[in-house]
């Protein structure tokens, strides 16, 4: 099995349930043979006379549905394999997919859970879901023709980050700094590309200093109240065109991983939970995803291939700090990047720094 080839089967199987279309994932613990034929529960189109008598959910979804133990419930997007009273429909499978649905549909049981045969490829399948985009619930369906068979060591090998490469660099004067540089990343196994802002004369005997902002359409381009997503980036560019008075520079590396990687639409869907009292980290899981769910690897690559490995990380984020860290690239310095709230994100700015450990003042160099 060649990495190309694994690559292949996890982005025909991803376009599969974009298109809700039914995939097959299997197990490599089992030889491959253990697994289960899944038609996604969001995007998937009705078949004559389709019922499962299973659905594949989430924790956090289960958590909901009073099956879910303590230990599941710790992590949000761990596989659980539900069981109806009677067999379950499509719209049924949605109604119990998205918690946007709870009030308009109350959940009807009696539901059971049962153990799992196939961990790893409910493991991927739940894993699936996040990188297309869609809600983490399936039908367990037999007899529907699959589009594509996928194994849990496929999904692995798809997510190398040494399948990232540059592709493109060009002058791109901005209005923080006339004398910029972008440049722009691709990988064979995803459709996003990620870009580097580099800000000043690149010197790599200098440490830069580094930014890693996360794409936020809402944040960034609409200009909303409900984050600190553009604030953090104009004044991150603002920072970096102030080192180059010092003879310094910057990298801003901007991560197309839209919702801290669960994606727009379920950034949205976790904006309508917010409105109905659930904080940030609460509003992902009761959709069964991550509250974190970013890709560093990616980051460390793209400062590894630009080759900026001593830097100076501008974040309140110490995970961030470790991830890089932890990937080979020497963080010198923490610089605090701290903005005021205002009436609509305070709440979320509090949960940042209650739930997430997130920081609020300079730190000591973390280099020692």
């Amino acid at each position: 099995m060649t990495p190309e080839a694994a690559t292949r089967r996890v982005a025909r199987a991803l376009d599969a349930l974009r298109h809700g279309w039914a995939i097959r994932v299997t197990d490599e613990s089992d030889g491959g043979e253990g697994g289960f034929d899944l038609l996604p529960a969001e995007t998937g189109f009705a078949q004559p006379g389709l019922y499962a008598a299973q659905m594949l959910i989430s924790a956090a979804r289960a958590a909901t549905l009073k099956l879910a133990n303590q230990l599941d419930a710790a992590v949000p997007e761990r596989p659980v394999l539900l069981h109806g009273a009677e067999p379950f429909t499509l719209a049924q499978a949605r109604d119990l997919a998205d918690p946007a649905r709870d009030l308009d549909s109350p959940l009807r049981g009696p539901f059971r859970a049962s153990p799992i045969a196939a961990p790893k490829a409910a493991r991927a399948a739940m894993e699936l879901a996040r990188l297309a985009g869609i809600l983490p619930a399936f039908l367990v369906a037999s007899g529907v023709d699959v589009a594509q068979t996928v194994s849990a060591r496929d999904l692995e090998q798809f997510k190398d980050p040494l399948n990232l490469t540059i592709q493109a660099r060009a002058r791109l004067p901005v209005e923080a700094c006339e004398k910029a540089e972008i440049v722009a990343f691709r990988a064979r196994d995803d459709l996003r590309e990620h870009v580097a802002l580099i800000i000043g004369e690149q010197d790599n005997a200098r440490p830069p200093l580094v930014r890693l902002h996360s794409e936020c359409l809402t944040g960034d381009i609409l200009g909303s109240l409900k984050c600190d997503c553009g604030p953090q980036l104009n004044a991150a560019l603002a920072r970096m065109a102030e080192e180059t008075g010092h003879h310094g520079w910057g990298v801003l590396l901007y991560l197309r991983q839209e919702g801290r990687g669960i994606g727009l639409i379920n950034k949205l869907r976790a904006y309508q939970l917010q409105d109905q009292g659930f904080d940030t980290v609460d509003a992902n899981e009761r959709l069964g995803l991550p509250s974190e769910a970013r890709d560093f690897p990616v980051a460390a690559r793209m400062l590894d291939l630009l080759g900026a490995r001593r830097i100076r990380l501008m974040t309140n984020n110490p995970a961030k700090v470790a991830s890089l860290s932890a990937l080979g690239i020497e963080v010198i310095e923490r610089v605090a990047h701290q903005l005021p709230a205002n009436p609509h994100n305070a709440r979320y700015l509090d949960t940042k720094r209650e739930r997430t450990g997130h920081l609020l003042t300079q730190e000591p160099d973390v280099s020692s």
